[in-house]
């Protein structure tokens, strides 16, 4: 299959959105998706499943702060994320604001008569979450990526919005991603493809863990190096225009050049 489905974020990279138009028509022509994948994280069927053995894991034990995309996909794992006591932050869709990520504080919570349930969602993270802003993050030891396609190499391919990796930059760029820091995903096994068909750029973060329904992958990722910080030359116009910790960032990297 080689039609691309056309969405708000084809057209940066084509070999990409012929991979992402393959795995969204697969899981719709065998029911295995949850909710409408098109130009989205997909979710699928067994993604509690996938969760419940991400939970089984010791880089999951031993982590007390992750971070989430906010994609409806995610609400297994940030749910079991709360439940197992962690702090989550959660970017912001399309981190459309300044303070682009909101603090889940599982006791915080609790306190407040808020179920975990109520949110493991987007909107109702949106919604009782604490905005915050990067100086009041802790170190990140675990991070939740939401993908499209992944290799047992470490490969991914999200929407093709690019935020998951601009998100990593960032946290890299002001020193929140701690040392430990493991990068996983929860994904259905269709979605698992050929080293090959995921080509990495400099600027892509590769994953350390890939778990489906029914296996934990072991990325063999040391061909990735991970990028260090923002990759001002890759950025899209419209990313630094439209994202406002970006728009921040670069003119205090203006400003900083200027002054030498």
């Amino acid at each position: 299959m080689s039609d691309i489905i056309e969405t708000k974020w084809s057209g940066r990279h084509h070999d990409k959105d012929v991979l992402r138009s393959e795995i969204w028509s697969q899981l719709l022509a065998r029911h295995l998706n949850l909710g409408e994948p098109v130009g989205r994280i997909p979710g699928f069927v067994g993604n509690d499943k996938a969760a419940a053995l991400m939970a089984e894991q010791p880089w999951w034990k031993a982590a007390q702060v992750m971070k989430s995309n906010p994609d409806t996909a995610h609400v297994p794992v940030r749910l079991r994320a709360l439940q197992d006591g962690k702090l989550v932050y959660m970017a912001v869709p399309q981190l459309k604001t300044e303070k682009c990520f909101v603090e889940l504080n599982p006791e915080a919570l609790k306190a407040a008569g808020i179920a975990f349930e109520d949110v493991s969602h987007h909107e109702g993270a949106l919604k009782y979450g604490r905005p915050i802003t990067f100086e009041e993050m802790r170190p990140i030891q675990l991070v939740h990526s939401g993908c499209v396609a992944v290799t047992r190499a470490g490969g991914r391919t999200g929407k093709g919005a690019g935020f998951a990796d601009i998100e990593l930059g960032i946290l890299s760029t002001l020193g929140l991603l701690a040392p430990e820091c493991v990068i996983v995903t929860a994904v259905h096994p269709l979605q698992v493809v050929e080293n090959e068909r995921v080509p990495m750029m400099a600027h892509d973060w590769a994953l350390d863990y890939i778990v489906t329904t029914d296996e934990v992958i072991r990325c063999e990722n040391s061909v990735y190096p991970r990028p260090k910080g923002i990759d001002w030359e890759r950025l899209q116009p419209d990313q630094i225009k439209n994202i406002p910790i970006l728009r921040k960032l670069h003119d205090r990297l203006v400003a900083g050049h200027n002054q030498e």
